[in-house]
């Protein structure tokens, strides 16, 4: 079983950064792909950021490349995500996940992630 929780969520101006951490209790954090998921209400989970095992591979989704930066250090079982110039259109809650198999390489899909945060919520004002 693993347990995922994030932190680091809380409420920023247009133009801002925020820095998002997940901690991973996962035994073998390193044979995990992670990645960061958002939903705002009404809508579906949208794909944000994912990561290799490694860390030397990284996807973004279209609507936050060259302004989020997803990292993990596996020695520490963390995840983060390096959010800036932010928008009100960034405003959700962002969960964090992990891909055990990793069928599909980086997933983008939520449904191919096997284990999820609680999430934090992120609020960017204008």
């Amino acid at each position: 079983q693993v347990q995922l929780v994030e932190s680091g969520g809380g409420l920023v101006q247009s133009g801002g950064s925020l820095r998002l951490s997940c901690a991973a209790s996962a035994y073998l954090f390193n044979t995990y792909v992670m990645a960061w998921f958002r939903r705002t209400p009404g809508k579906e989970r949208e794909f944000v950021a994912a990561i290799s095992r490694s860390g030397g591979t990284t996807d973004y989704g279209d609507s936050v490349k060259g302004r989020f930066t997803i990292s993990r250090d596996n020695a520490k079982n963390m995840v983060y995500l390096q959010m800036t110039s932010l928008k009100p259109e960034d405003t959700a809650v962002y969960y964090c996940a992990a891909d055990k198999l990793a069928l599909r390489g980086l997933a983008t899909l939520d449904s191919d992630y096997d284990y999820w945060g609680q999430g934090t919520q992120v609020t960017v004002s204008s």
